[in-house]
């Protein structure tokens, strides 16, 4: 009996953890379709943004601009190099933590002189347990992505590349390439490359668009690069929650199969302890009621 009872404590409780995981799946997905919709929300202004810069760089392609000076006279040895890095604040989320971990070390190990700058609970417990100290603490949750605080960070690192305390800004994320595939990137934020801004040729109604910049093609860059950062600070920040959310969504299914997996066997071997103690149980009731005698012809009492 007492092994039935085990076996039965056993049960409720992989039960309590199937309500658990499968409330965590729920969560999890639900969280994932509303990121999705906050980034498809603002994809089209931060589109037009590239789009933007791309027109003034094809316009002007002689124009020199303190967001995309590569600074070519400091040494490798003394390059400032900022790692915005973004983590989960929570576990339970397959690899999704340590592959980002594991990227940003990389970097850092081969950075002149990195700064490195966090976000999620799960990285600044890492890094601190290491000895690897923070430039500069935003103390943001990752688990709410929000254009305010895409902003804050934004703003600030674009101030310290201006001042002269960043010479680069490097953003590591993970990207969610569909939902059975997640890719850690690294980006580089500043200072911007032209290659990357490529403009394609577009004829409207039979006539070539053109567009004057006012003041200047300078001004509007110094204006709209800041929000082009913030909006790939953004995006990184709504990819990465997307990815912490499928891994864990990923992590919760596979417990749940596994749970079931085990309530079977768990119920088959509560079937047989309990047939076992019952027809032990029928045994010794019939030995001690004297209807079993091995003398043949001898049943019924004595």
């Amino acid at each position: 009996m007492t092994g039935i009872k085990e076996i039965r404590d056993h049960i409720r409780s992989v039960e309590q953890t199937l309500k658990i995981t499968s409330a965590m799946y729920l969560i999890s997905s639900a969280n994932l379709r509303k990121a999705r919709g906050q980034l498809e929300e603002v994809l089209p202004y931060f589109r037009k943004i590239y789009d933007t810069i791309a027109d003034i760089l094809y316009c002007t392609p002689d124009l020199e601009h303190i967001y995309f000076d590569r600074r070519p006279n400091i040494p490798e040895a003394e390059r400032k190099v900022g790692y915005l890095a973004i983590t989960g604040d929570k576990g339970l989320a397959g690899a999704y933590n340590h592959n980002v971990l594991r990227m940003v070390e990389e970097h850092i190990s081969r950075a002149g002189q990195p700064r490195l700058f966090v976000l999620g609970h799960m990285g600044r417990v890492y890094f601190a347990e290491r000895g690897i100290p923070e430039a500069h603490s935003f103390g943001f949750s990752a688990q709410n992505p929000t254009m305010a605080n895409a902003r804050t960070i934004s703003e600030y690192l674009v101030d310290q590349f201006q001042k002269g305390e960043l010479d680069e800004i490097h953003l590591v994320y993970t990207d969610l390439v569909n939902p059975l595939e997640m890719q850690v990137r690294e980006l580089r934020l500043l200072p911007l490359v032209r290659q990357d801004f490529p403009r394609k040729e577009r004829e409207e109604h039979g006539y070539r668009r053109q567009v004057t910049y006012v003041p200047s093609e300078d001004a509007v860059l110094s204006n709209i690069i800041p929000g082009y950062v913030k909006g790939m600070i953004f995006g990184g920040m709504v990819e990465s929650f997307c990815c912490e959310q499928n891994a864990r969504m990923t992590a919760m299914q596979t417990a749940n199969d596994n749970g079931k997996s085990m309530l079977k066997k768990l119920n088959l071997s509560y079937n047989q302890a309990r047939q076992s103690a019952i027809t032990q149980e029928i045994t010794e009731i019939v030995g001690g009621s004297g209807l079993f005698h091995p003398t043949p012809g001898k049943v019924g009492s004595k």
